[in-house]
């Protein structure tokens, strides 16, 4: 009898261990569903606490960008940048989760000094500053007014569309050059909503155009992205292939990936087409398989980066991938569904502890530490990023809602 239980006990840890293994996971580090579930509600807890600091330390008309740790300073932003959607954003996503009423008061204020982005037509990137927000809002605390809001900061957007070149334009610049950034496709999610939403379809068929375009000349054959495209605005020609943020031309900046990974899930949610759910899982297997990804799964900030193992991790692209992962999953078959969820789960277990999960009163309030902005420009580099707070809070949500 004795024998006997040895030997089933050993059977059963050879399971375990080659179950996890074969996963690339090890059994000590990775948490069951049921204990990942309950660390999550616990991170809304402590993100509900730090959010009150963030905002105690708000000036009244401006956004959060990041802070520095090392000398306890903050750096704002007016409405017009690129990240004013993901603070309210954030609070929104906590508000739903704790009903703490003073996060909504919070993101009704600060909703209130960003509407005004609706007519801006100066950037692409209305989709994070808009939808993040005010598409939260419609959702999550809705007013009559948010409608309205949304469609015409779609109309703003679509002004930046040359059919010529058969994109949106990303950056304004010179003479005949057109830049279009890999973080452009995820603006469109706010388009597929503006015709679901009016039953004009120009809306619809701009975020296909743009998807398409940048899918022809955005990747790589092994479904790598470039950073930047360069097109003649006036023929629709490439002139130029070449990175603005990551190590260099020809490397994998990591977060523009997981914004080629995100973008083309949701291209495959508003259309269906099957050729943006293969890209996707293209992009998947390029991040998943790749042998620089580290163990824990937050990956250093370029897949090419020259002093790895040393080079600095960036959370916010975990973030954004767990989170794109776990939409993915709900499209693929079981295989692949394991394969993105088990990724995902460890993106957000290492996310939800030191070193990348600040403690209480700490960071400036932000969630996440060690995010990378722009290394080539020396900003914002191993700090708290608003889009890393944000992206982590909708990967929580859409693992809790898989699991219902």
């Amino acid at each position: 009898m004795k024998k006997h239980f040895s030997y089933l006990y050993l059977v059963t840890v050879c399971f375990f261990v080659t179950t996890f293994t074969l996963f690339g996971q090890n059994p000590s580090t990775h948490p069951s569903r049921k204990a990942l579930l309950k660390i999550i509600d616990q991170n809304f807890i402590d993100a509900a606490q730090q959010y009150k600091v963030l905002m105690n330390h708000l000036p009244q008309d401006k956004f959060p960008k990041t802070y520095f740790p090392t000398t306890g300073q903050y750096q704002f932003s007016g409405s017009e940048w690129w990240c004013s959607g993901f603070y309210p954003g954030s609070l929104l996503y906590i508000y739903q989760q704790t009903q703490d009423s003073v996060l909504l008061k919070e993101a009704n204020r600060i909703l209130n000094i960003l509407e005004k982005e609706k007519f801006n037509t100066t950037t692409h990137d209305l989709g994070f500053m808009m939808f993040c927000s005010f598409g939260n809002a419609k959702d999550i605390a809705p007013k009559p007014t948010h409608k309205d809001i949304l469609i015409q900061s779609a109309k703003s957007l679509a002004s930046r569309f040359n059919p010529t070149v058969g994109c949106i334009k990303s950056w304004d610049s010179h003479n005949n050059d057109y830049l279009v950034i890999i973080d452009n496709m995820m603006n469109l999610e706010l388009l597929f909503w503006a015709t679901q939403a009016t039953g004009d379809s120009s809306y619809y068929n701009i975020a296909v155009t743009h998807a398409n375009t940048t899918m022809k000349h955005h990747f790589r054959s092994d479904f790598s992205s470039y950073h930047v495209i360069n097109y003649n605005a006036q023929t629709g020609d490439v002139q130029q292939k070449r990175t603005a943020q990551g190590y260099a031309n020809e490397s994998a900046w990591a977060r523009g990936q997981a914004w080629g990974l995100y973008g083309y899930t949701v291209m495959y949610r508003a259309t269906q087409n099957p050729m943006y759910l293969e890209q996707a899982k293209n992009i998947a297997r390029f991040i998943l398989k790749h042998p620089n990804l580290p163990t824990n799964k937050i990956p250093y900030w370029d897949f090419n980066a020259p002093n790895i193992p040393d080079a600095l991790r960036d959370a916010s692209a975990a973030a954004v991938m767990a989170s794109a992962l776990l939409e993915l999953s709900t499209y693929v078959n079981n295989s692949l569904k394991k394969e993105y969820i088990s990724n995902a789960e460890e993106m957000l277990f290492a996310l939800s502890k030191p070193p990348y999960k600040a403690k209480i009163g700490t960071n400036g309030g932000f969630l996440i530490e060690h995010c990378v902005g722009h290394i080539p420009e020396k900003t914002e580099i191993d700090v708290p990023l608003t889009y890393a707070d944000y992206y982590f809070l909708e990967a929580m949500k859409r693992y809790q809602a898989l699991q219902k």
